[in-house]
């Protein structure tokens, strides 16, 4: 149907996420998807026959706004117990529907048109034009390469009297870095004796590798002060798709968060919420992740072994990059492309990270995966 109706767009640059197209391209040629962070497996069984009898027991009208008592409780107890400092629960932790509403809820609440936000880039492709939307400016510093970690110093001199926001994600989608001890050392020094907020994205706290440990914005008692931390449910369950998640903040940050939140979803959805509650009430339901996907990281690694791609590490998150331009001078969207029509694998470009489209002859892998398909995946990459 056609409207007559003229309309000003607010993102007119903006088109269909990347994760969507490359989906129905997977879709179109019948290619094995190793493009999206979603599971292809079923979470707990438990965590199912919990959500199934919340609704039994008549748990299915809206939630608290700020999410039932229950699993806020349960939240600040793992906080504590992790990373040392106790929110609370009453003006401090709040449960989100999705970290991506949290993020929204968050930027939306506490930064103003004329502000400048500083993110890195390659990041998850939400964050700009969010900020875009308060009439703000989102501020990209690029990770620098080989190894994408933080240039400190470019972040110092990109702060100015209208930096209102620092947007940190570790562990990294989609570079797989996390950070270390100098970067919360840096990120400290950078926002001392100033008024800039750190939105701490870390829906992969409990995704990391090699024994390392998840440097949290809740450990440091400085950073903590001035940061908004939003994790997910979805990322550590196995249930992208049931939209769940939290945020922690101090209490002068959480009510103007929650001014937002009540206007956007109100609550999150109820009966998960009471699954979630009985989760964590079994803290080895995430902290048996690291392993879980630690075995998965080397099982792909394993079988691309053998491959023309050269694998950067791989240090956290569900993802791994794969550099090709050693073998091809394909611009990586058209590399990603060919996967798809030819070897029947669906991946995601680097440069879709990136507002200015930069190609590094990278594309993003993800382990998310059962391990058939990891090997299913690895084969036809490796034919290549």
């Amino acid at each position: 149907m056609q409207s007559a109706l003229q309309t000003r767009s607010k993102l007119p640059d903006v088109g269909t996420t990347i994760f969507t197209v490359i989906a129905r391209l997977a879709a179109e040629h019948d290619a094995l998807n190793l493009s999206q962070g979603a599971p292809n497996f079923m979470p707990d069984a438990t965590l199912i026959e919990d959500v199934a009898q919340a609704m039994r027991d008549g748990h299915n009208q809206y939630a608290p706004m700020t999410g039932i008592a229950t699993l806020r409780e349960a939240l600040a107890q793992k906080v504590e117990t992790l990373y040392g400092v106790r929110y609370d629960t009453s003006s401090e932790v709040t449960v989100i529907a999705s970290a991506s509403e949290g993020l929204y809820s968050t930027i939306s609440a506490l930064v103003h048109a004329g502000d400048e936000v500083i993110y890195f880039e390659p990041s998850f492709d939400s964050y700009a034009p969010i900020v875009r939307l308060q009439g703000a400016t989102p501020v990209p510093i690029k990770l620098s390469l080989p190894d994408f970690r933080v240039n400190w110093d470019e972040v110092s001199a990109a702060i100015t009297p209208k930096t209102r926001m620092i947007i940190v994600n570790t562990p990294h989608n989609p570079t797989a870095t996390v950070f270390k001890d100098h970067d919360m050392e840096r990120l400290k020094a950078v926002t001392r004796n100033t008024d800039i907020v750190i939105l701490s994205d870390e829906v992969y706290e409990h995704v990391i590798f090699d024994g390392a440990k998840h440097l949290s914005m809740a450990r440091d008692q400085e950073l903590a002060e001035r940061s908004v931390i939003v994790s997910s449910f979805g990322k550590s369950y196995h249930v992208t798709g049931w939209r769940v998640g939290y945020c922690v903040a101090p209490a002068a940050l959480m009510d103007e968060i929650r001014k937002v939140h009540q206007f956007m979803m109100f609550s999150a959805d109820t009966p998960m919420q009471y699954a979630f509650a009985a989760a964590l009430a079994q803290p080895q339901s995430y902290l048996g992740l690291a392993a879980f996907y630690q075995q998965k990281r080397d099982l792909l690694a394993n079988a691309l072994r053998d491959s023309r791609f050269e694998l950067l590490p791989s240090e956290g998150s569900f993802f791994m990059l794969a550099r090709f331009r050693d073998f091809s001078d394909e611009s990586d969207s058209d590399f990603v492309l060919r996967l798809i029509r030819d070897a029947k694998v669906a991946t995601i470009p680097l440069s879709a990270f990136y507002t200015d489209g930069t190609d590094s002859g990278l594309i993003r892998l993800s382990f998310s995966k059962d391990d058939a398909t990891l090997l299913e995946g690895a084969r036809r990459l490796c034919s290549i």
